[in-house]
């Protein structure tokens, strides 16, 4: 099994859509450990829609919009890591994170923590909007420091390709691509605009496919 985490330099920046790209143009089987709020769809639902490829249960299904250590408290869980491994699929498994890398678990651990221990590859999101840069160095900067091999920065938004290319030049790390935001967002833009944007050739390379 090969596997591959999507995580973001925050929240709202559109790594579920990203992660639902990737999912298909990997023809992989995506996982949300945890879900924090519940809208009309989760981001497993939204993945699965968009890609057309399955979603894998989430570990915790929490409904309050927030941190997921503060929306387990909020209904008496307490949220183990331990029962948070990456499951085994046949082919891809995509593993999306919460919000940031920094998004506590519990009051012990980090999701970053737990990036750590799965030891997959890395594929960062990050905006194009201003204080991108801060954000992206510093999120670099967090995994690196906790042995987590980055596979690249994936960018989601408007060009901006001073700013790309500063974070890139800065955190030393591969350019992804930039996915825009996509009119009439549907499975067949996204696997169009995916495939149009993103470089797939060096995520593969990651994970050995």
């Amino acid at each position: 099994m090969s596997a591959i985490v999507v995580t973001g330099t925050d929240t709202e920046i559109g790594k579920t859509v990203f992660s639902a790209g990737l999912t298909a143009a990997l023809n992989a089987t995506y996982l949300k450990p945890m879900q924090s709020g519940q809208e009309e769809e989760t981001d497993s639902q939204i993945v699965t829609r968009l890609s057309g490829r399955p979603s894998l249960p989430e570990g915790y299904l929490l409904q309050l919009p927030a941190s997921p250590h503060l929306s387990a408290e909020a209904e008496g869980v307490t949220i183990d890591p331990d029962t948070l491994d990456l499951p085994r699929v046949d082919g891809v498994l995509v593993a999306e994170g919460a919000g940031g890398m920094m998004v506590p678990l519990n009051r012990e651990v980090l999701y970053l923590d737990l990036f750590a221990r799965w030891g997959a590859p890395v594929i960062l999101c990050a905006r194009t909007e201003l204080g991108t840069i801060n954000h992206t160095l510093l999120s670099l900067q967090a995994l690196r420091s906790a042995g987590c091999e980055v596979v690249g920065v994936a960018f989601i938004g408007e060009a901006e390709e001073a700013v790309e290319k500063t974070i890139c030049q800065f955190g030393k790390v591969a350019h992804l691509g930039r996915l825009p935001m996509i009119d009439g967002l549907a499975p067949e833009t996204l696997a169009t605009a995916f495939d149009k944007h993103i470089d797939l050739d060096t995520i593969k390379k990651a994970i050995q496919l």
